[in-house]
């Protein structure tokens, strides 16, 4: 007889009340359900429902890479600091690198991400393009020493994550890899029941030219996207969107009286334009210590990931520094700049022949200065966050805005790791070259957030079969009798013997309560088993995302839902 659980042995600790520590849907729910708890900020103990479904989002990716012949490994998750002093990342990464020393005084890492570990496996062992392509993967804990850990899971110092890495002789080879993983990797939400959007993203510490992001939509995202109805969609900090810039009117050059207009909505309402006529001015010091003041359209924002592409370890002026340089706070303009100031401007501008702007004088701005007459322009340069509104790069329409939890990544690294690491391979000529590395990255344990937030409703979770803890919930409204407790002792049986995953609470509490923490659990189907149904030979049967309710005679019960559970099993 296969096995089931009863929920008086459930080791499932359920809260009345939202914690007071949690802010998201996902983190709240996690908590209340009793599949998580936290032992300190950032670091959580997955309870016996979490970790059911953690293995089973485990066993959709398993499968997913060995259709596409990736192959398993584990490497140590300690590693020694030389080799990220090899790569060039051990002083680059910044302080979420948690580093310790062994009582050899040796310097040791614990790994975010693995690019390193792998890397120097390989380069010894794969000799000869006639053993490449080769990809291989690990699922383990990894840490990051974040800043502000929170939202529960989906922003810890040690997260489960499952990371790849391809090894290729050519750049075709590298493309089908990183092809491969991708296509894989929209699998892997499909079946874990997460609707996501594949996005254009910034490589960020990875590094690598050629990055998409696998965006959960949620209302609760930290990253911020836009999308268009012909497929298109892209971080906004990667996005290169085709800005929609109201033109300046055409003129002499005109300087009026702004008084107190030092921000662009004072200038729009002053002035009675539309915020996206003016031009918003940011003064800055770049990584190389020099004054530089970049224009963007007034109705969008500068993207910090943008600029330190652009702009390398910037900072933006102080009150003191914008002195020093001359510069007037809040009417600062491309007209008569002072002498040694770098002027830059968003490529969204350089078809913009009229601006309005400020006049570098306190209360004053410009009207008519025509680019090209009365200022020039150093640099074009791509700083801005797309922003809902702005036209699709590819078909040239509007874009819609939302936000994503990021849940995984694909990078192509190229030779980043390989050339400096001197991992390397004997092509068919006989020359040594570096290897073409790609590498791919799932948040396992985010995706388990990632799915609460999408399917939840005001009592709880609603787990989609695929990857909920268990897939049918026996409900007894009594236990102390010899009516309802023999029929659902002999209903929970059958159903383990029909090869379904079954919790039966057998608890001595009232309804309301056992009601309440099925909603909150969110275990797909309830069988609910009262009086009145057993004496009428039925059994309630409640879809928990749905809400329907069907009267299903015991006899067919097994079947009925077999019928519905096993094709949405992932």
């Amino acid at each position: 007889m296969k096995r089931y659980q009863k929920m008086s042995s459930l080791y499932a600790p359920t809260l009345k009340e939202d914690p007071a520590e949690a802010e998201l849907v996902s983190h709240k729910l996690l908590l209340r359900a009793g599949m998580i708890r936290k032992t300190a900020a950032g670091l959580y103990s997955y309870l016996p429902l979490c970790w059911r479904v953690l293995r089973k989002i485990e066993g959709v990716i398993r499968d997913e890479m060995e259709g596409i012949g990736a192959q398993e490994i584990q490497v140590p998750i300690l590693t020694p600091a030389e080799l990220w002093e090899q790569s060039g990342r051990y002083g680059a990464y910044g302080p979420e690198l948690m580093r310790l020393k062994d009582r050899h005084d040796r310097d040791f890492v614990l790994g975010p991400t693995h690019e390193e570990t792998f890397t120097d496996l390989v380069r010894n062992e794969l000799r000869s393009y006639k053993q490449l392509p080769v990809t291989l993967y690990q699922i383990q804990d990894k840490f990051r020493d974040e800043l502000r850990p929170r939202f529960g899971l989906m922003r810890g110092r040690e997260f489960i994550m499952k990371d790849a890495y391809s090894f290729s002789a050519s750049q075709e080879s590298l493309q089908e890899c990183y092809d491969a993983e991708k296509a894989a990797y929209a699998r892997i939400a499909e079946r874990c029941g997460i609707k996501a959007l594949p996005v254009v993203a910034d490589s960020g510490q990875i590094g690598g030219d050629t990055s998409v992001e696998f965006m959960a939509l949620a209302d609760a995202g930290e990253a911020e996207l836009v999308w268009c109805d012909c497929g298109f969609a892209a971080d906004t900090e990667a996005a290169t969107a085709e800005v929609a810039v109201a033109e300046g009117e055409a003129g002499e050059l005109e300087r009026v009286h702004t008084p107190n207009a030092g921000t662009i909505s004072d200038v729009s309402a002053l002035l009675g334009v539309q915020e996206s006529a003016t031009r918003k001015a940011l003064a800055l010091i770049d990584g190389e210590g020099r004054a530089t003041v970049c224009f963007v359209p007034g109705d969008h924002e500068m993207n910090d990931v943008k600029a330190e592409h652009v702009f390398g370890d910037y900072h933006m002026m102080t009150d003191e520094e914008l002195r020093d340089a001359g510069l007037v706070k809040g009417f600062i303009g491309p007209v008569g700049l002072p002498e040694g100031i770098r002027v830059v401007a968003d490529a969204s501008l350089k078809s913009s022949e009229w601006w309005l702007v400020g006049a570098n004088l306190a209360n004053y701005h410009y009207r008519h200065a025509q680019m090209g007459r009365d200022f020039t322009i150093d640099e074009w340069v791509d700083v801005v966050c797309a922003r809902e509104g702005d036209l699709c790069p590819h078909c040239g329409k509007p874009m819609h805005a939302a936000r994503g939890i990021e849940i995984s990544q694909v990078f192509q690294l190229g030779t980043k790791y390989s050339e400096s690491m001197g991992a390397t391979f004997m092509d068919e000529d006989g020359r040594e070259k570096p290897f073409l590395m790609g590498c791919y990255g799932i948040g396992v344990s985010r995706m388990v957030s990632a799915v609460v937030e999408q399917h939840s409703d005001e009592r709880g979770i609603c787990w989609p079969v695929c990857v909920a803890p268990y897939e049918v919930e026996v409900v007894a409204m009594s236990v102390n009798d010899d009516v309802v407790w023999p029929v659902a002792s002999k209903v929970t049986e059958e159903l383990a013997a029909a090869d379904l995953e079954v919790v039966v609470d057998d608890r001595k509490e009232r309804p309301g309560v056992k009601f309440a923490d099925a909603d909150l659990i969110g275990i797909p189907y309830q069988v609910i088993l009262g009086k009145k149904g057993v004496a009428a030979g039925n059994a309630e049967v409640k879809v928990r995302e749905t809400g329907e309710r069907f009267d299903v005679p015991f006899a067919e019960l097994s079947q009925w839902l077999r019928d519905r559970i096993v094709p949405a099993r992932a």
